[in-house]
């Protein structure tokens, strides 16, 4: 069958808004460092007047991978709410200018485009404040089963799952995709957001919803509450059809029935900013799984893409991701 789309992924469509900041800084506001917290207008508003200077570039997790795969010269597609709003317009703009196709109508009516305030301590980890707003309007009505159907795995993120309505929304995509024999893929995106759902997370799992599951290590030890990581990983092995860990420092290891793959992380020459590392592996991983390049090659692709995104301030790749692949021997 062929394909329209390397990947669509769905999720919260949101700009960020990053600023650095000291430790105490978190401690004043009562704020919890390497976590996101969900917070509404009000909380926005005052944390953004109490930040320092800013640099506001669209975000979100899904849309993060998206502008990535695109960045590696993959096909990819994206749904997600934003508002006709002046942060909804520049959403809007920044993520089709990364050539990934996008053709959520903006909603007349309704809470503001969604924000992300990410503070970045100087051990360059990343804490983040989001307001949701019109994320939360995502329902079954965004989701196009032409564009699910022409996708050959669609990725969802499991910040998703916080608004009700975009759960059913992404059951939906799910059927659709496996209708149309595709596959579906699933990050859990942020250890607090595995305790609110873990029991969700693991029946998405266990009944082969997903078809592939992206964890870091933190993520993976609370969806099985233990501090074991070994102990954890052959847990997941027990349930999932596929996955990729990330370990930081450390690598990934890739999992399938007994199949292993370990595979280090790409060096680098000092962090700046952990924000989306995650949302870059992924879209390395999943162009070169889309593309046959078997998951060792894979998780290269995805070590190097989020080596690039944590050496500069921001999510986005600072230069053509395909470029970089080239010169590493890995395209």
């Amino acid at each position: 069958m062929s394909s329209q789309f390397d990947v669509l992924t769905i999720g919260n469509a949101i700009v960020d808004v990053i600023a650095r900041a000291e430790e105490d800084f978190l401690v004043t506001h009562g704020i919890t460092k390497s976590s996101m917290t969900l917070i509404d207008e009000h909380r926005a508003e005052m944390l953004y007047a109490a930040m320092g200077p800013a640099t506001i570039i669209s975000g979100g997790s899904a849309a993060n991978t998206a502008a990535c795969i695109a960045s590696f010269g993959g096909k990819a597609a994206f749904i997600g709410c934003v508002k006709a709003d002046p942060v909804g317009d520049i959403f809007a703009h920044d993520i089709v200018s990364t050539g990934v196709a996008y053709g959520t109508a903006q909603m007349a009516e309704g809470p503001a485009t969604a924000r992300s305030f990410i503070l970045v301590t100087p051990d360059g980890e990343r804490t983040m404040n989001t307001y949701l707003g019109a994320c939360q309007n995502l329902t079954e009505k965004q989701i196009d089963p032409a564009v699910v159907s022409a996708a050959k795995v669609t990725y969802l993120e499991g910040y998703l799952w916080d608004p009700p309505l975009a759960k059913i929304a992404f059951r939906k995509a799910a059927e659709i995709a496996h209708k149309a024999g595709r596959e579906v893929a699933i990050t859990l995106s942020d250890s607090f957001c595995v305790d609110r759902y873990r029991a969700e997370f693991r029946d998405l799992i266990k009944t082969g919803t997903v078809d592939l599951v992206f964890a870091n290590e933190h993520e993976l030890k609370a969806l099985y509450e233990t501090a074991d990581f070994d102990t954890a990983l052959e847990a997941l092995r027990a349930e999932v059809k596929r996955a990729a860990v990330t370990r930081s420092e450390k690598g990934a290891v890739i999992i399938e029935g007994n199949t292993n793959v370990v595979v280090p992380a790409h060096p680098i020459a000092g962090l700046v900013d952990a924000t989306g590392a995650g949302d870059a592996y992924a879209a390395g991983f999943l162009h070169g799984y889309t593309n046959g390049m078997g998951f060792e090659k894979a998780s290269r692709l995805g070590a190097l893409a989020a080596a690039h995104v944590i050496q500069k301030i921001g999510a986005r790749p600072g230069r053509p991701l395909k470029e970089l692949a080239q010169e590493e021997g890995l395209m």
